[in-house]
């Protein structure tokens, strides 16, 4: 196998110039383009939650006016989510999922490029809106009546409806590839049972997509109607019902949050057998329980409306289901404690971040079954602890997921190591501010502390875990220009990787390190579920693993 001694990699970001870029079908470039953008959305995304943190650092600051608020509101939640954790996993997905699977591209290459350049336009085109002072300020949810034309006249909402279903066109071009691609171009050998468990959660991920989408395509679909054409879809006097855009835009949004974190927990299901030096435990199981987690999403919605008089048969109907799919992801997470008990624990990089995102994702859990409970629901929601909440889930998640990911990779991508000693600096760093940050706002939240104000009144007792909240997010910051200085100085003298330098057990690891534009010159035969183990050891009895 490839060592690190070999002879410099080759350019990994192409020599062919600016048009190359421009019209690449090549899985790996269009894979780099949406983690590069994505990427920069999230810088501006943390520097949204930076100013808004520090306006509610302390009572009555004058950071930001309302107006300006929720605007940074409204564009970090729409940031995060559209163009920054969606855009990144499915640039992962897209330079990853065709090498783990032995194939040489995506199924349909120029429409996984249009998928791309759809995201790309339909975010410059959301933050154009601040070119026009209209930026939307309805929040990420957009709850109507506040977002009709009546109560929100200007052209902020219009940016925000019309901006979101194109992202949802994108989202769909690529999970339709993603399906294709997983289900016909395996390599030889390749069954369902034998796929790595990230292009497992990939197929499950896309499938949610396109059932999901239409749910919140319908409800944009609906608001841009009565905005532009006076129809009454969501207006109570007229006949209309405003709770039908919640049970809409949650029919979506609960599946959404499996959407960002199932592709992170497929990046933890590779990492942490690798770095414990052992196989998944319970494999079967593990990939089963994505689909039972997706089919689960489905059904959980309305406890996002527990406090909106729903009929107490419906309430107790979907406080079960949330309790129930606690389920299947308890699953994941004892699988894989079960997969690093008694193994050779290498505590670099990639598997730090998933130790990390298993710890904060428990937390996460344990809250989120909380407020499955409808009586203590009813006296957080809307509060600050809804919010520690779902960013334990999401950031503690699906972030330190995707920086696992992005450390595990990188040697794939550029054939160069990142530094780990920059590597646990910035895991430290962002594991120490994320708590920081977001464990007071529990607090803030069962003090009764509201979501969505932009300031409040001192002697109320939220100032101090406020100002804690705000300090905590110079260590976010810190840690994320630590990962860029960090690849910025490693494609440039970062210690060779060679082709396999975490001695991995995926197809991706026999390519080349950066992979050539075919990727294989002769597609492997798969005999087992760790292929690239079966071929280091052929001689092993274990070697290939009943499937």
């Amino acid at each position: 196998m490839s060592s690190r001694s070999e002879a410099a990699p080759a350019e990994p970001w192409g020599s062919e110039g600016l048009l190359s870029w421009l019209t690449t079908t090549d899985h790996k470039r269009i894979g780099i383009l949406y983690i590069v953008t994505s990427f920069a959305f999230f810088l501006v995304g943390v520097t949204e939650a930076s100013l808004m943190r520090w306006q509610l650092a302390q009572p009555q600051n004058a950071v930001l006016g309302p107006e300006q608020y929720n605007q940074m509101f409204t564009m970090h939640g729409t940031t995060m989510i559209f163009l920054f954790l969606m855009p990144m996993l499915t640039g992962l997905g897209n330079y990853v999922v065709p090498l783990m699977l032995g194939a040489r591209d995506m199924a349909f290459p120029r429409l996984n490029g249009f998928g791309y350049w759809l995201f790309l336009l339909s975010g410059l085109f959301l933050y154009s809106s601040f070119l026009f002072s209209a930026a939307p300020d309805g929040g990420w949810f957009a709850y109507v009546p506040m977002t009709d034309r009546a109560y929100s006249p200007g052209r902020n909402i219009d940016f925000w409806v019309l901006g979101v279903q194109l992202l949802g066109v994108s989202s769909i071009a690529a999970s339709v590839n993603f399906v294709v691609t997983i289900l016909r171009l395996r390599a030889p050998g390749m069954t369902m049972n034998r796929m790595p468990m990230f292009a497992w959660t990939v197929l499950v991920t896309a499938f949610l997509i396109l059932f999901a989408f239409p749910s919140l395509t319908a409800a944009a679909s609906l608001l841009m109607l009565d905005r532009f054409l006076g129809t009454l879809f969501y207006s109570a006097p007229a006949g209309g019902d405003p709770l039908l855009w919640q049970h809409l835009f949650w029919a979506f949004g609960h599946p959404e949050v499996y959407i960002l974190i199932l592709p992170a927990m497929g990046i933890i299901s590779e990492i942490v057998p690798v770095f414990s030096g052992k196989p998944l435990f319970g494999y079967i199981f593990v990939a089963w329980s994505s689909v039972a987690i997706a089919f689960l999403g489905f059904i959980v919605w309305a406890h996002h409306m527990f406090a909106t008089g729903l009929p107490a048969a419906v309430q107790a109907f979907f406080a079960l289901t949330s309790m129930i799919i606690a389920v299947p992801t308890a699953v994941k997470i004892f699988n894989w404690i079960a997969t690093m008990w008694g193994g050779r624990i290498r505590l670099q990089p990639p598997m730090m971040f998933a130790i990390g995102f298993i710890a904060l994702f428990i937390f996460g859990g344990m809250t989120g079954i909380s407020v499955a409970v409808v009586p203590f629901d009813w006296q957080v929601t809307d509060t600050y602890y809804v919010v520690g909440h779902f960013h334990y889930v999401l950031f503690g998640g699906a972030v330190f997921g995707m920086f696992g990911g992005l450390h595990y990779w990188f040697p794939k991508m550029t054939g160069r190591l990142l530094s780990e000693r920059l590597g646990h600096v910035q895991f430290w760093l962002l594991f120490i501010g994320f708590n920081l940050t977001f464990m007071p706002l529990h607090l803030l939240g069962l003090m009764g502390m509201p979501r969505r104000i932009f300031t409040y009144l001192p002697n109320l007792g939220w100032d101090i875990p406020n100002l804690v909240s705000a300090l905590g997010v110079p260590f976010i910051v810190l840690s994320v220009l630590v990962f860029l200085y960090n690849v910025s100085v490693s494609l440039r003298r970062g210690a060779l990787a060679g082709n396999d330098p975490w001695n991995a057990v995926t197809l991706e690891w026999l390519a080349s390190s950066p992979p050539a534009p075919y990727n294989f010159a002769e597609i492997p035969t798969v005999r087992g579920r760790r292929p690239l183990y079966d071929l280091k050891h052929p001689d092993r009895p274990d070697a290939a693993p009943r499937a």
